[in-house]
C-alpha cells in the first residue's frame, strides 16, 4: 500500500466537447494513453451545477444530456501532470483530486477510522458463477460493512489498458465500481478474503467521515477552515447513499434532496448516480426484482462544495435523511470549477489534517 496515490474526478453533462471530440472520449483516450491503472466512467440520472439548470431523473432521457462521471487512480507521480491535462480538456464542469491508496498487498488502515473502500471487477467477472460484483457485496456485508453500492461503468481503463462498452460485446472488462463504508478493522479482514477471491483486483482505500447511518446522527462534518496553513483552500464532499424505493414526503429520497439544494442556494452543485446491486446496514445485498413496485437499486448523490456550503447543505440532507440513508464526508485537498473558461480553484493539493 502507498498513501502516493490520487484520485482524479471529473463532473460534466455528456455532450460536452473538446475541440471537435466529446471530453469523455478525449479523457479516456488520455488514460489509455498514459496506462492509467484504473478508470471508469459512469452516467449519471441527475444533476445541477452553478448556471443551476437541473437535469432530473424524472425527465432525463438517454438522449439528452446526461451528467457523467470519470474517476481515474494511479500513482500521484502520473495522475498529477493528468489533472492539469483534463482541467485544459474541459469548458465546463468540476474537477476533484483526492489521496487515496491503491492496495496491492493490505497493510492495515487505523483500525477504529472510517474508510471508504473502492473496488473495481470487470463487467462479466465470475466467482463460482456468481457476477464478481454481487460476491463482493457479500463479503463486505459479512464482515459489517456499514453499506456498500455497485456501479456500472460504460468505459475505462483497466490494468493500464481501454475498456469500451460496444453493443455487440459481452463487455468483459467494462469496469465495475464497487463503494464501501466501514471501519478499518473491517477493511482489513475483508481486503484479505478479497485478494484470495478476486482474479488482479484493485481496490483503493481513503479516509472518511460516517455522518449517519440509517437515519441516525453520528457526526455532522468535520468544520474545516477555508484554507490551509498554506493559503490552500480546503473543500469537502459529502456523499449520501439511499435507495430508489425509499421516499421522503411521497419522492425518492435523492430527488427530495436535489430539489431542496437546488432550490435553497445551499450548494453549487449536486451529481446523482444509480447503482445496480448494494446494500446499506443489516438489510442483504440487493438490486432489482422481475417483480416488484418500486426500483430496488442504491442510488447515490454527491455534494462537493467549500466546507461553509457543505454545512449548509448538510442541514437540508439531515433533515431529509431523517429516517434512512447512509451519509459520509471526506476532504477533498484540490478542486477545480471551469465555466466557459474561466477557471476557479487549482490542482495543488492542500494539507490538513482533523
Amino acid at each position: 500500500m502507498s498513501d502516493e496515490y490520487l484520485k482524479l474526478t471529473t463532473y460534466f453533462a455528456e455532450r460536452l466537447r473538446s475541440g471537435n471530440r466529446f471530453v469523455a472520449d478525449a479523457l479516456l483516450d488520455l488514460y489509455g494513453e498514459s496506462a492509467v491503472a484504473t478508470s471508469v466512467v459512469l452516467r449519471g440520472i441527475a444533476s445541477f451545477g452553478p448556471h443551476h439548470e437541473l437535469r432530473s431523473d424524472q425527465s432525463l432521457s438517454a438522449s439528452e444530456d446526461s451528467p457523467i462521471v470519470i474517476a481515474a487512480v494511479d500513482r500521484a507521480d502520473k495522475i498529477a501532470p493528468l489533472a492539469d491535462r483534463a482541467v485544459a480538456m474541459t469548458t465546463r464542469g468540476l474537477i476533484t483530486l483526492e489521496r487515496a491508496r491503491l492496495l496491492v498487498g493490505a497493510e492495515a488502515p487505523a483500525p477504529h477510522e472510517t474508510v471508504k473502500l473502492t473496488v473495481y471487477v470487470g463487467r462479466q467477472d465470475r466467482v463460482s458463477a456468481q457476477p464478481a460484483h454481487q460476491a463482493v457485496c457479500e463479503v463486505l456485508h459479512r464482515h459489517g460493512f456499514a453499506g456498500a453500492s455497485v456501479f456500472l461503468g460504460v468505459d475505462g481503463t483497466k490494468n493500464g489498458q481501454r475498456r469500451r462498452a460496444r453493443f455487440f460485446s459481452r463487455n468483459v472488462d467494462i469496469p465495475v465500481m464497487i463503494i464501501a463504508i466501514g471501519t478499518g478493522v473491517q477493511a482489513v479482514a475483508a481486503i484479505r478474503e478479497l485478494e484470495a477471491l478476486l482474479r488482479q483486483p484493485l481496490l483503493t482505500i481513503e479516509r472518511a467521515q460516517l455522518c449517519k447511518r440509517d437515519g441516525q446522527l453520528l457526526a455532522r462534518p468535520t468544520a474545516l477552515p477555508a484554507t490551509d496553513g498554506d493559503g490552500r483552500a480546503l473543500w469537502q464532499k459529502l456523499m449520501v447513499y439511499t435507495s430508489e424505493a425509499t421516499l421522503h414526503d411521497g419522492v425518492p429520497i435523492h430527488r427530495a434532496i436535489v430539489q431542496r439544494l437546488f432550490d435553497s442556494g445551499a450548494a453549487t452543485g449536486a451529481t446523482v448516480l444509480r447503482g445496480i446491486w448494494g446494500f446499506h446496514g443489516d438489510h442483504k445485498p440487493h438490486g432489482d426484482k422481475m417483480v416488484q413496485l418500486a426500483r430496488q437499486v442504491p442510488v447515490t448523490t454527491v455534494v462537493v462544495d467549500s466546507p461553509e456550503r457543505i454545512a449548509a447543505s448538510f442541514d437540508i440532507i439531515d433533515d431529509v435523511t431523517e429516517r434512512h440513508g447512509l451519509v459520509t464526508s471526506e476532504l477533498v485537498p484540490a478542486l477545480v470549477t471551469i465555466d466557459d473558461g474561466e477557471r476557479r480553484g487549482g490542482t495543488a493539493l492542500a494539507r490538513y489534517r482533523y
